[in-house]
């Protein structure tokens, strides 16, 4: 497409021949790039068809005018708003999964996430425990609808305080009186036989044999209980003939406290409420509550300056709060009434008190009258 310049031209222009050469091989190869290339024929069928299908309006999607927003951001907008609502019920039923029909994930009810436990208690109420969820109790769940769903259970509910030296009495000692008034209330309202009604020999071993008019009540009551000598004053004793245990978990919550004794010793106060969930020995699977609350004021005195038994615990005051069990049946035993069928005795005409409340004191100015309690 070039001709090579004359030696005339070449010298006039002033360039050498060589990169005369190079100038026209760029300018011929520059063309040939540019100009228009006819097109291959699947080029110009695929191209006819499109005219086509755009001329009767039936251009596929994104076809020159780009993907459309008339249907695109709605549905978009539509799962975004699906998205937080699903992500809220998922949530909502996270929190209480008893919102969903037959309970799929196996939690027992709408207490079982939020029943977070309670953080030990280090000192006296203030108030009752607030007002549950009205849920009635099952096998599965004995303690649905109660307060001590939260509390501990068993041993881990009967913490205690950091042993502390007390005038002359060390450390350890202090230790020591802690430790064996945590075994006493264990022994007398946790141990498996002592609940199911055996003679709570554990107990018994850990108080001083030198108190023997102590010795000699508990002993008459466990033989021959009576009004005056009833053995549940101080030992938590269901009549196996009756009722069984509802479960293996028992839930307590209480504190323990310590002073000076009066005996050169250490004086251990414990303060401790036992829930104990039952149904009929024989019958329907129906679910009652007992609650037993116990104040003990028992003391580990020296044995160096009392006559004392090393390693014993001298009983000097006990007292019991009894909710839900038959009134004047003095047999030994706790009778816990089921909602079906309220427990035998007289009708209870006493103040209604809340077995819960442990911001009071045990009350027993009821002139000896049964009372109700609000709730079990």
């Amino acid at each position: 497409m070039s001709e090579k310049p004359s030696d005339d031209q070449s010298s006039a222009s002033g360039l050498p021949d060589d990169v005369w050469e190079q100038f026209a091989r760029d300018t011929e190869r520059d063309i040939r790039s540019s100009a228009p290339k006819e097109p291959s024929a699947r080029a110009r069928m695929v191209t006819e068809r499109l005219r086509e299908q755009d001329a009767r309006g039936e251009s596929p999607p994104g076809w020159r005018t780009g993907p459309t927003n008339g249907r695109a951001s709605p549905r978009r907008k539509l799962w975004a708003v699906l998205g937080v609502a699903v992500a809220a019920a998922v949530v909502l039923v996270a929190l209480k999964p008893s919102l969903l029909p037959g309970d799929p994930f196996g939690t027992g009810g709408s207490q079982a996430a939020d029943a977070s436990p309670l953080p030990a208690e280090t000192a006296a109420p203030t108030a009752a425990p607030g007002a549950s969820d009205p849920e009635k109790p099952t096998l599965d769940r004995p303690f649905a609808g109660s307060p001590a769903l939260r509390w501990a259970e068993g041993e881990a509910g009967i913490v205690l305080p950091e042993a502390k030296a007390v005038g002359p009495v060390s450390e350890d000692r202090v230790r020591q009186a802690l430790k064996m008034t945590k075994k006493l209330l264990v022994a007398a309202n946790l141990d498996p036989k002592t609940v199911r009604g055996a003679r709570p020999a554990a107990a018994l071993s850990l108080l001083d044999p030198k108190q023997p008019e102590l010795f000699d009540e508990l002993n008459t009551g466990l033989r021959s209980p009576s009004r005056e000598h009833d053995p549940v004053t101080l030992f938590s004793r269901f009549d196996p003939d009756e009722v069984r245990p509802a479960g293996d978990v028992i839930k307590v919550r209480g504190r323990m406290t310590f002073e000076k004794g009066s005996q050169g010793g250490v004086a251990v106060r414990a303060d401790y409420t036992f829930v104990y969930p039952v149904v009929r020995a024989d019958g329907p699977p129906e679910v009652t509550r007992t609650i037993v609350r116990r104040v003990l004021d028992v003391e580990l005195a020296d044995p160096a300056r009392y006559r004392v038994t090393p390693g014993r615990l001298l009983l000097v005051k006990y007292d019991q709060e009894i909710g839900n069990s038959s009134c004047d049946l003095y047999d030994g035993y706790l009778h816990p009434g089921f909602p079906s069928s309220p427990s035998a005795g007289p009708t209870p005409s006493g103040p209604a008190t809340d077995p819960y409340d442990r911001s009071r004191g045990i009350d027993h100015g009821d002139g000896g009258h049964c009372g109700t309690v609000t709730r079990t």
